[in-house]
């Protein structure tokens, strides 16, 4: 029996296009992903570098481009975040009938772009819907790596099998299944946060 629920951020709730962060970049000598910026977009991801060293180095690999420009390419993977799913939400909290925590990978520059662009009331309603809400960037720790699952768990007093976890992406709900914890890989697209009770 299902009594938590550990909800993933982006394309959960907010919608997202993956590939225009890359898009945007392009025209300032983006060709592909190397080791070097996929470490360090990750590192970012975790906090272990703030967002002034973020993008101090990330303007050495383009250094054509301002750090306004550099900004919103980062953010231009973000689009809207659809009321029906804040509402969706609100009203899961409302119903309290499962413990609801939040589980993003996400970093500063993101966070404070959500903000402005749902306001900052509808931002605060969307945190308050969850007992946590856990970013990566503020806990040293990001998904796939089982540590965060187990931190969560462990922090909440869960039991894996009691817990449903909610991903857009493979990889990460295959590691929180590997630790026991119930999954649901939402298809982008194809299903939606709001038809999450007919999973339970």
């Amino acid at each position: 029996m299902i009594k938590n629920i550990i909800l993933d951020f982006g394309d959960i709730f907010i919608n997202l296009d993956k590939a225009a962060t890359a898009k945007a970049i392009e025209p300032y000598g983006f060709k592909q992903l190397t080791p070097g910026l996929d470490s360090l977009f990750k590192d970012y991801e975790k906090g272990s570098v703030s967002s002034k060293e973020f993008l101090s180095t990330v303007s050495t690999h383009f250094p054509s481009a301002t750090q306004t420009e550099l900004i919103n390419a980062w953010n231009a993977i973000l689009l809207d975040f659809p009321i029906h799913r804040l509402e969706f939400v609100e009203q899961l909290a409302s119903d309290n009938a499962y413990r609801l925590f939040l589980l993003s990978n996400t970093n500063d520059i993101h966070i404070e772009f959500v903000k402005q662009q749902m306001g900052m009331e509808n931002y605060n309603r969307f945190k308050n819907a969850f007992e946590v809400f856990y970013l990566s960037y503020e806990m040293g720790m990001r998904k796939p790596d089982t540590e965060i699952f187990q931190f969560v768990l462990d922090q909440n007093n869960l039991k894996a099998s009691e817990t449903l976890f909610v991903d857009d992406t493979k990889e990460n709900t295959d590691a929180a299944a590997s630790l026991g914890i119930v999954s649901w890989n939402l298809q982008v697209g194809e299903e939606d946060i709001t038809q999450l009770k007919s999973r339970l």
